[in-house]
């Protein structure tokens, strides 16, 4: 077992009470590591690192070129402990090594390297057109909030930080992190890499500790410029709430109740394969997985008969085994969650024709009660609670419909808004029904497909802002228009006489 400290102002420090928190791996609860549990001063000792970092320390200052080399570093450094980082990915967080391996560790490292990308292409001056009256010079300049602070959801610690620190650092500013209490050892890691990278003391910082007191901090401290939150939506109004006092600029990504439509033209076959990837992936732990699965009543048994045979035939067991598809929840409170919201859909809907208990056969030293079998149920309401509330987990609930247009109305009876599928043989008709569902992101023919190079973010109460892109880039930055009148002589202030000729 390994102690993990804060990262605060470029070192590996205790946190200022002395007091730990265990981290347990979730398929067997065994301990993995003490981490310091940080509480509100240590988040305000983060918080002055990277104020100090910012006012005083070169980032800022430096070129795009210059910031986008380290941020580069840092990949290769990421990428050169690949093993290393996917291993302890999956040990604290549950999701599989193959997750861990193929997804989480390259998507971190590929989302530095964009914004690096984006720091060296993106300009910090733009020249605009002069004005004909009265003729003038202008331009707009780019420049960073200050301080950002980024609250990292528990489904993707590492991919979720980078997502954060990369586009603040890329574009100037500083960062204080605060990791989910579940997961916190791959962020807290990044502070080696920072280290190697050599990014100055305070550009990054990294705390681990409650969200009730350390991340409350990070959201309303009035030495932070700007703050980026994913998560749930009930957290995310809290966020608002606290960043409204200094009206800090906020990010947020918060909770998704994503339909995937399957049209009667689909390729079934395909069509149940990107339902079951939509749903299952990373045990639904994901906020924009496709767990409404709108089914045209025309091919709606044959469907869902291809559903139920290949989910059960899913391997679930430890997710250190690279022939695991599903491992445990992330803990034993969310397992509890979703098996809640199965007992409700047994009420609401009748008996799941898939899945709804514990998996068998698992493997001596593994945690039954942490584990949930994919669960599908068939006949949904819309209306219904299981249809309306993100559970966050292996449920799936399949929805006829009989025309597109209601598809479209089904798909957008939601508080969300956040990611969405359209399945079809006919690409236009894809295209057409994906311009109007309320949305974030459209995958046709395919589900879960993030980039950095793409824009990440939803509508209604999925969120505020986009992560990734130009536009992930961009909204770390501030617009500041710059006025130079090129006169010498009274003529060029006829304006002034809007105010009186005797000025």
């Amino acid at each position: 077992m390994a102690d993990f400290q804060l990262f605060i102002n470029g070192e590996y420090v205790d946190a200022a009470s002395g007091e730990t928190f265990t981290t347990t791996d979730p398929a067997t609860e065994q301990p993995i590591g003490e981490v310091a549990k940080a509480d509100r001063g240590d988040a305000q000792r983060a918080i002055q690192a990277a104020r100090t970092a910012f006012d005083e320390g070169p980032w800022p200052s430096m070129s795009g070129e210059e910031r986008a080399a380290k941020l580069d570093k840092m990949a290769e450094l990421l990428e050169a402990n690949a093993e290393r980082f996917a291993e302890m990915e999956a040990r604290d967080s549950g999701g599989t090594i193959k997750k861990a391996t193929f997804a989480d560790v390259p998507g971190a490292a590929g989302a530095l390297r964009w914004f690096a990308r984006m720091a060296r292409e993106r300009p910090d001056e733009v020249e605009l057109e002069g004005s004909p009256f009265p003729p003038s010079e202008n331009y707009v300049r780019y420049e960073p909030y200050g301080v950002c602070t980024g609250i990292v959801p528990f489904n993707f610690p590492l991919l979720m930080a980078c997502w954060k620190a990369g586009p603040a650092l890329a574009a100037g500013n500083t960062s204080v992190l605060k990791p989910a209490s579940y997961t916190s050892l791959t962020a807290l890691m990044l502070g080696e890499i920072a280290q190697e990278a050599d990014l100055p003391p305070g550009v990054l910082n990294v705390i681990a500790g409650p969200g009730g007191t350390a991340g409350e901090e990070l959201a309303s401290n009035e030495m932070v410029d700007k703050v980026a939150f994913t998560g749930s939506t009930e957290v995310g109004r809290r966020i608002m709430q606290l960043a409204s006092g200094t009206i800090k600029p906020v990010t947020l990504e918060l909770g998704g109740k994503s339909a995937n439509i399957v049209l009667d033209d689909a390729d079934l076959d395909i069509a149940a394969a990107v339902t079951l990837f939509g749903t299952f992936f990373h045990n639904g732990q994901v906020c924009e997985s496709g767990t409404r699965a709108l089914v045209h009543r025309s091919v709606y048994d044959e469907f869902v008969s291809l559903l139920v045979d290949r989910a059960g035939k899913m391997v679930i067991g430890s997710q250190m085994d690279f022939e695991t598809d599903l491992g445990p929840m992330v803990s034993r409170a969310q397992a509890e969650t979703v098996n809640r919201y199965i007992a409700l859909g047994r009420e609401e809907v009748g008996d799941p024709i898939c899945g709804g208990t514990a998996p068998d056969g698992l493997a001596d030293g593994l945690v039954v009660d942490n584990f949930v079998r994919p669960t599908i149920f068939s006949g949904v309401e819309n209306s219904a609670r299981i249809a309306q509330e993100e559970i966050f987990g292996p449920v799936l609930c399949v929805i006829p419909f009989e025309s597109d247009d209601e598809a479209v109305a089904i798909a957008n009876d939601s508080i969300y808004g956040l990611g969405g599928g359209v399945q079809t043989g006919d690409v236009e008709r894809g295209k057409a029904i994906a311009a109007r569902i309320k949305t974030g992101t459209v995958w046709i023919n395919d589900y879960h497909m993030i980039s950095p190079e793409r824009p990440f973010g939803g509508y209604k109460q999925s969120g505020i802002g986009r992560e990734l892109g130009t536009a992930g880039f961009d909204i770390y930055r501030q617009a500041k228009h710059v006025h130079t009148n090129p006169s010498t002589g009274r003529d060029g202030y006829m304006h002034f006489a809007a105010l009186s000729a005797n000025i």
